[in-house]
C-alpha cells in the first residue's frame, strides 16, 4: 500500500482525536522564542506568513496539539515502511510545529517541501472534520494547524534547509 494511502486514515483519526481531546498535557519550559534553532534545524533561510481562513477552536490548548502531533507520530511508526518525516510540537504551549525529513530528499528543497506540505493538505481534506463543515475544498493543512492553535510551521531537512511559516 502507498505511504499516502495509510496516511490519509492515520490523518483522519489523528485529526478526530484531537479534536475530542487527547492525554493530559506534559510539561514543557520552552520561553517561546526561537530556541530550535540550531538544535533541530539550521537557521531558516525563508519565512512567510499563512493568513488562515480558519479561526482557532475555542478548545484548543497544548494537550491538544501534543495529541495531534502524537498520535500522527504514532500512526507513522506503525506503517509497514519507515517514516520520511518526523512531526513535533514546541513552545511552551506547544504553538511550534517542526516537521523535520528524515532522509536526503523529501524536504530538500522550498519546493519538495511545499509537496509534502499539499499531501498533508489532501489528506486533511479528506478528515471528517473538514467534510462536516464543508470547508474540504476551501481548507488546508494550515487552516487546520490554525484551528489546532498552532502559529508557526518549520519545515527542515534536518541539514541544511529550515523555512519558517508563521500562520494567523
Amino acid at each position: 500500500m502507498s505511504p499516502i494511502r495509510l496516511l490519509v486514515p492515520a490523518f483522519t483519526v489523528a485529526l478526530m482525536i484531537a479534536i475530542a481531546g487527547p492525554a493530559p498535557a506534559q510539561e514543557d519550559a520552552e520561553d517561546g522564542g526561537d530556541r530550535h534553532a540550531g538544535y533541530y534545524y539550521p537557521e531558516p533561510q525563508s519565512e512567510e506568513t499563512y493568513v488562515a481562513r480558519a479561526i482557532t477552536l475555542p478548545d484548543s490548548d497544548r494537550s491538544r496539539r501534543l495529541g495531534f502531533v502524537t498520535l500522527l507520530t504514532q500512526q507513522q511508526l506503525t506503517a509497514p515502511y519507515s517514516p520520511s518525516i518526523a512531526m513535533f510540537a514546541k513552545g511552551e504551549e506547544a504553538e511550534k510545529l517542526i516537521i523535520v525529513g528524515l532522509r536526503d530528499g523529501p524536504m530538500d528543497t522550498i519546493y519538495r517541501a511545499r509537496g509534502v506540505l499539499a499531501m498533508l493538505t489532501a489528506s486533511a481534506r479528506t478528515s471528517e472534520l473538514f467534510r462536516q463543515y464543508q470547508v474540504q475544498d476551501i481548507f488546508t493543512f494550515f487552516d487546520l494547524l490554525k484551528l489546532l492553535g498552532f502559529e508557526r510551521l518549520t519545515v527542515t531537512n534536518g541539514k541544511d534547509f529550515a523555512h519558517v511559516i508563521f500562520i494567523e
